[in-house]
């Protein structure tokens, strides 16, 4: 990619320790000028998730404007997930108090002063509940003709792990997504299908460790704490007692490296109203409904290729954070 030509993202979160994984890739990469930096409520609370980016990207040494959204979904109670995230969040790492502010300004009003005021189109990264970005578009629909597209971590073709079909950050604001979806606006996205295929072993994250720097310590810490905990509720699977699944590196893998990716363009809704199937992304395949393709869902990964992404990321940071040229090969 062209390193004078940065592609202009804003990413809505909810760290999230895999959050924090998609944070160091997008912070890590010469091919993203990050805008924006918007967080809502999933993995833990408003008021966690926006300390954690906080503290993540001061930690990481980036200067990025964040930006608080919305504290609850449309019209369901929020459930989050610290059985798996921790109490805080961030599992056992405590990272030391934020420098970077607040924003002053609401996520909503950010997402659009930069989306409009942008002369070219932006990329939305997208890991948590589209609670801020469905706001958004009801609030100002004006702002869709400025998006490029949506990466977006969510749902699944085949397989959740909330219910049997309905997958976290759907479930949590299914009417958000709804809008989103409904949109008109391009969406790319890193479902289950994919996320699943998106992991990484023990005996890689050993490969992390052994370098014993602080940064690569953390990292491991968190991702050995969310392995723990998933082995112990219903987000574990048979067959997968030895790896992690980066499930939101995914959305900002694609926006740098989409080779490493392959999916399908198919028609995708948000089902509202099933008593069993609240929060599905009914993904229509087979063309059955005749409805315009609205959707690309990725359902392959090239695996290697993304864990060494994803350890550059790792070296990178770790160079950068000591005030050392980062290696750029």
């Amino acid at each position: 990619m062209n390193p004078l030509k940065k592609i202009p993202v804003i990413i809505d979160c909810d760290p999230g320790i895999d959050d924090v994984m998609m944070l160091l890739l997008a912070f890590s990469s010469e091919d993203l000028d990050i805008k924006l930096i918007t967080t809502e409520p999933g993995n833990q609370t408003q008021n966690k998730t926006i300390y954690n980016a906080r503290a993540f990207t001061s930690y990481m040494k980036q200067d990025i404007e964040i930006a608080r959204g919305l504290d609850e979904p449309f019209f369901r109670v929020l459930e989050v997930a610290a059985e798996v995230h921790g109490e805080s969040g961030l599992g056992d790492v405590i990272l030391p108090e934020p420098t970077l502010p607040e924003s002053n300004r609401t996520a909503i009003d950010a997402m659009k002063d930069v989306l409009l005021r942008s002369e070219e189109e932006i990329v939305l990264i997208a890991t948590g509940p589209l609670t801020n970005i469905g706001a958004l578009f009801l609030a100002h629909p004006e702002v869709k003709k400025k998006i490029k597209y949506i990466s977006y971590m969510g749902g699944a073709a085949i397989g959740g792990n909330m219910t049997p079909t309905s997958e976290f950050n759907v479930y949590v604001d299914p009417h958000a997504a709804e809008i989103v979806f409904r949109s008109g606006v391009p969406i790319v996205m890193s479902g289950l299908d994919v996320t699943h295929k998106a992991y990484i072993t023990l005996d890689e994250i050993a490969e992390i460790e052994v370098t014993g720097t602080e940064l690569a310590q953390n990292i491991c810490s968190l991702l050995k704490f969310y392995i723990h905990n998933t082995k112990r509720t219903a987000f574990h699977e048979e067959h997968f007692e030895r790896v992690i699944r980066l499930h939101d590196l995914c959305a900002v893998s694609y926006v740098i490296t989409p080779e490493l990716f392959d999916g399908d363009d198919c028609h995708v809704e948000v089902e509202l109203e099933g008593r069993l199937t609240a929060g599905t992304t009914v993904v229509d395949y087979t063309q059955r409904t005749g409805l315009p393709q609205n959707v690309k869902v990725l359902h392959t990964v090239k695996r290697e290729e993304f864990v060494q992404q994803f350890f550059a990321a790792i070296k990178k940071m770790d160079h950068y954070n000591k005030g050392e040229k980062r290696d750029e090969t």
